[in-house]
């Protein structure tokens, strides 16, 4: 048995979840732990993570249809180019009315704190946490890292800094059919509706149903995510990738994700489409297979980069941290203190008196202290 055949047997015996999922399945929530190791190599300098979207499945999203070819574990595929790397897939309860629907402001939000809680838990146990991370992501599941790295640079409170190691070693993102929509609410709607017509079957949902309108709801919420993840593009290398080849939507063909939504036109970010539909923009059967080299040399490419980037980043935020301690300490120190003072004048001098009372928890006292200025008067 593959290496490929193994990974996709560590499911339970339940139904199999369709290479091309077309019901609203759920991923193997508990049966699969949430980081998944597929590749490790004698000395990784990067994480690369590989994040499925709606309906995936942490391994057979990025697996061939026939179930041979797993490119990110398959020692002769990826690993062969990105051989000091550790190289990892990251599994969520993925289902679409979940992610989209009317709770996915909630939903989104807890994958995203889950994903970095485990990252970083991963990487403690792994003696890495400042080790650069390049993250893979397939349609919705670049929306659930853009969250995510929104958290992780949010977290600069003392107790809970380690959270904020995702965000300073992220180098480099890959978004495979991710929607980033601009401010166009109504193709917001309209990408929600395709993922239903896509992995939905047509008899449980028409036009009209509950789940659409709450899809609704939940593309506002994907352009909230966008929104607050713009400013922090410029600490990325991003690369842009959408489908060249239209999807099957029942009545008709059409792309899922356009290709301006897929790959904005931004300063200082690549993009390219790849001859493909939307679920099958993750999945290559060999190293000649439409797309493939292009993923690869930028992995490559980002790989040879990130070590000594992350490494300044890291110095740069450790120092912004300190600093920020210091301001913390001395703002703490004047709220609980009291300073009084007094100016006399003696024998031609001037003499600060000044008391300062402080008071904490469980004790107080007073420092006297004597300064003496000369008399230039």
């Amino acid at each position: 048995m593959n290496r490929t055949a193994k990974l996709l047997k560590t499911r339970r015996s339940i139904p199999d979840v369709p290479d091309e999922p077309t019901g609203d399945l759920e991923d193997d929530d508990g049966l699969r732990p949430a980081l998944t190791e597929v590749y490790r190599g004698a000395n990784p300098v990067v994480d690369i993570v590989a994040i499925h979207g709606v309906n995936g499945d942490a391994i057979k999203t990025f697996t061939t249809a026939d179930g041979k070819h797993f490119w990110l574990g398959d020692t002769d595929m990826l690993p062969r180019d990105v051989k000091n790397s550790r190289i990892l897939t990251y599994s969520y309860p993925a289902r679409v009315a979940t992610i989209l629907g009317s709770t996915s402001s909630d939903r989104i939000l807890q994958h995203a704190h889950t994903l970095v809680a485990e990252l970083v838990a991963d990487r403690e146990l792994d003696s890495a946490v400042d080790r650069p991370i390049i993250f893979v992501c397939h349609s919705l599941g670049g929306i659930i890292v853009k969250r995510a790295l929104v958290y992780s640079a949010s977290r600069t409170g003392h107790k809970i800094e380690h959270l904020r190691s995702i965000y300073v070693s992220t180098y480099g993102i890959l978004f495979l059919g991710t929607p980033h929509q601009g401010s166009d609410k109504a193709n917001l709607a309209r990408f929600a509706q395709r993922m239903v017509q896509v992995f939905v079957p047509s008899k449980l949902v028409d036009t009209g149903s509950a789940l659409l309108d709450a899809l609704q709801t939940g593309s506002e919420v994907l352009q909230e995510v966008n929104d607050n993840f713009t400013p922090l593009m410029k600490e990325f290398r991003i690369y842009f990738f959408w489908e060249q080849e239209k999807t099957n939507l029942g009545v008709t063909w059409d792309y899922v994700v356009t290709e301006s939504s897929a790959a904005p036109i931004l300063d200082n970010t690549d993009r390219a489409g790849l001859r493909s539909d939307h679920g099958n923009l993750c999945k290559f059967a060999s190293r000649n297979s439409p797309g493939y080299r292009l993923i690869a040399s930028t992995m490559v490419r980002f790989l040879r980069d990130a070590p000594s980037v992350i490494a300044q980043r890291w110095n740069q935020d450790r120092a912004m941290l300190m600093s920020k301690r210091k301001n913390e300490a001395e703002e703490l120190y004047h709220r609980t203190h009291v300073f009084t003072g007094t100016l006399t004048h003696s024998f031609g001098r001037w003499i600060l008196s000044v008391s300062v009372q402080g008071s904490t928890y469980d004790f107080s006292h007073v420092v006297k202290v004597d300064l003496e200025i000369n008399d230039k008067v």
